[in-house]
């Protein structure tokens, strides 16, 4: 069984080697593990949604036997890790994103699109996300930490065909304790929409931390300081 392991910020980013540490520290069956290949992008694509490259050149670096540099969108990458690097590709994992990726931010987000894509081809996969207050840092052996307990927990599941999970780590401050794991449903509330105009130029000035928070979506679960876990099936 392969498990293919892709982002939107770039394959040198942090949150991917937190994703690849926590995957193969997991607690897994042997028999459902064998390899997990990373297939990212060359550069960052964050916000680039289900984007796919269809009238140009696509090049692949293959940098190692587990690991792959693409020039392309997420969603390129899990297409050219399914026709051409794994016939045997079992799940899709996407992240860790630097940012939430709640609600709405499914259609924008490049992290989701890249399991999302996998999903129209019946393979399974989790989106994981960090949300991120204000300019704080991330701790990312917390989040790795974090991303091992909830892939042990997710990769035991089953799961319908033609879905995958999304995922959104809270912010937490040090000294707090490990959150709680919370399923729970997708807000259907959109993004603050706000811009300033300068000339004949607007610049977005939405704040993302003002979002709506309706009781038990996502955005309330993650804000509030829990995990958040979606299951979005293809419709």
């Amino acid at each position: 069984m392969t498990f293919i392991i892709t982002n939107d910020d770039g394959i040198n980013a942090p949150g991917i080697k937190a994703l690849w540490e926590a995957l193969n520290t997991a607690n897994l069956p042997l028999s459902s593990f064998n390899e997990s290949i990373i297939v990212a992008p060359q550069e960052q694509f964050s916000g680039c949604g289900h984007q796919v490259t269809t009238k140009g050149p696509i090049n692949l670096q293959c940098l190692s036997d587990a690991k792959y540099a693409i020039a392309g969108t997420p969603a390129d990458c899990t297409r050219i890790a399914l026709t051409h690097i794994s016939k045997n590709v079992k799940w899709v994992l996407s992240g860790i994103n630097s940012g939430g990726n709640m609600g709405v931010d499914v259609y924008i987000s490049g992290t989701v699109a890249a399991v999302r894509e996998a999903a129209f081809h019946r393979i399974p996969g989790i989106a994981l996300s960090q949300y991120r207050q204000g300019q704080k840092n991330v701790n990312w052996p917390r989040v790795t930490h974090l991303a091992r307990i909830v892939l042990t927990d997710l990769l035991n599941r089953p799961i319908e065909s033609g879905a995958f999970w999304n995922v959104n780590f809270p912010y937490l401050e040090p000294e707090a304790p490990d959150p709680k794991i919370v399923f729970c449903e997708p807000s259907t509330q959109p993004l603050p929409v706000a811009y300033q105009k300068k000339g004949e130029d607007f610049y977005y000035v939405g704040k993302y931390e003002e979002r709506n928070h309706t009781p038990g979506t996502d955005i309330d679960v993650c804000f509030a300081g829990n995990i958040a876990i979606t299951k979005i099936q293809l419709s």
